[in-house]
């Protein structure tokens, strides 16, 4: 039986996995992370480890978990160490991340978490929840009438949500009299950055004004782009990479080669070189941000609902197909009039980079993992260029195309009639819809009607919701396969 991985065997592990280079015993604190999935892991820890080989000893991790204590108990029994695997093709390269100094879990102990944000140690808050944590509605406000706001704007004694609990933290820090922090969000979502000051300051607003306005005019709130590919771990991961190191590491995680994070120039206080770590700072973001949502993450979910109804498991498989890799190419060509221009940013080298990513077979990334929440991720990827489409009197076709193949897959049923399960906060409306209606323009407009995901005006567009239709009843007749081919074969 192997031993675990932790301090005790760090020594023991082959000499082509590589340790941490620095003295471990002298790394301090000084990041607070929410979110301890593996985004976190893959992407943010390793470029706090990367200045820790530098000689930049501030930046330990003290991570929080709102959800589950799942990662926390993996994580601990390890010393915090964990694997990270560069798969790229056949070579597989392994390296042990040692930045994080402990873990939280809110449902535990919620009150812990906001001296966490306040302590005197605490330099920056980083935050990787997913788009549903941010508690925003379809316009990206923050959503009050959800249960769970609106127990954190009546009371912050025991805050829940990620913007309570930042806002909780950040008044107690300021009750304090402790410098103001920059909060960097790392989470898919257009002007993320924005978007998450607006939802903490208004949590804040219920309870002390003038607090609020401390935060909204020193606190730091930097848009974000973030871009790293990082696949679920299962079993077989875990055991084909504890058998390679010698020990047995639960807390193990995947990703490619490449990694990108582009950071506003907004910060308050002392902040990392994160430069010197490869991270970008840019002046604005915005153009970064909106080609990454638009051609990655609105490929991802394209991919993931048409592929899925064919029965295609991964995303290197959907692009080998000649029409899966024909559909991607069209959405981008579709899309690509939307996006904004910036020095350094090639467009056309971004996407010939991404169908390398994509076909990067090692990385076996699920389609079915990038399905989940739907519901919080289409407004993005999807939603926001057909507005932009439609107002700018410019085909949508392909846009329309991807948002049947959700709509379809609302049934979680598969084209060859396999079940799967539809992992989204709007399930159970969503599988309603599906049962109940069968006309697939009666069904598109229902689903479009959705405010939680679409705007009414976007519902109001009939030339849209018949063309959803259009795609929607191919589908039904003809399969996920057949019907890309149809419409693939029509755009000639």
């Amino acid at each position: 039986m192997r031993p675990r991985l932790s301090n005790a065997t760090l020594a023991d592990l082959p000499t082509n996995v590589r340790r941490p280079q620095y003295d471990r015993s002298a790394l301090k604190t000084g990041v607070f992370h929410i979110g301890l999935g593996a985004f976190h892991r893959a992407h943010q820890a390793p470029l706090f480890q990367a200045l820790a080989e530098q000689g930049d000893l501030r930046w330990g991790v003290i991570g929080a978990s709102l959800q589950s204590p799942s990662v926390r108990d993996i994580l601990a029994p390890q010393n915090f160490l964990y694997t990270l695997a560069i798969d790229d093709g056949d070579v597989r390269d392994i390296s042990v991340i040692d930045v994080m100094r402990g873990a939280l879990v809110a449902p535990e102990d919620p009150s812990r978490l906001v001296p966490g944000i306040a302590s005197s140690v605490v330099k920056i808050v980083t935050v990787t929840v997913t788009e549903k944590g941010y508690k925003l509605d379809a316009s990206g406000a923050l959503a009050v009438n959800d249960n769970a706001v609106a127990s954190d704007m009546a009371s912050l004694d025991a805050p829940t949500t990620m913007p309570g609990i930042l806002a909780a933290g950040l008044l107690e820090r300021r009750r304090r009299g402790l410098p103001p922090l920059t909060i960097i969000s790392c989470d898919n979502i257009a002007a993320n950055g924005p978007k998450l000051r607006s939802s903490v300051t208004q949590i804040a607003g219920a309870h002390d004004r003038s607090g609020a306005d401390w935060i909204r005019q020193n606190c730091a709130f930097p848009a974000t782009m973030v871009d790293r590919i990082v696949p679920a771990t299962h079993e077989a991961d875990i055991e084909a990479i504890s058998a390679h190191i010698g020990a047995t590491d639960c807390a193990t995680v995947r990703t490619e080669p490449f990694s990108q994070w582009v950071i506003e120039n907004r910060f308050a206080g002392e902040r990392p070189d994160f430069e010197a770590a490869g991270a970008q700072i840019a002046n604005d973001i915005a153009p970064w941000e909106q080609a990454k949502l638009r051609l990655l993450n609105g490929a991802h979910s394209t991919m993931a609902y048409v592929g899925v109804l064919a029965s295609i498991t991964t995303v290197d498989r959907f692009v080998a197909q000649p029409w899966g890799r024909g559909l991607v190419e069209r959405l981008w060509d579709e899309v690509s009039p939307t996006l904004s221009t910036s020095p350094g940013l090639d467009i056309g080298q971004y996407r010939r980079t991404l169908m390398k990513r994509f076909g990067n077979s090692a990385l076996g990334h699920r389609l079915q993992q990038i399905a989940m929440d739907g519901s919080q991720k289409l407004p993005q990827r999807l939603v926001g260029p057909a507005l932009e489409l439609i107002d700018r009197g410019r085909p949508y076709a392909t846009v329309a195309f991807a948002i049947a193949a959700w709509i379809r897959c609302q049934s979680g049923r598969s084209d060859c009639g396999g079940h799967f399960r539809v992992e989204d906060p709007l399930a159970s409306t969503t599988a309603r819809l599906s049962v109940s209606i069968t006309d697939p323009k009666e069904l598109a407009a229902a689903m479009l009607g959705l405010e939680a995901i679409f705007p009414p005006r976007l519902a109001r567009d009939d030339a849209f919701v018949s063309q959803v239709a259009s795609h929607l009843d191919a589908f039904q007749r003809l399969g996920a396969k057949a019907a890309t081919e149809r419409f693939l074969g029509a755009g000639r």
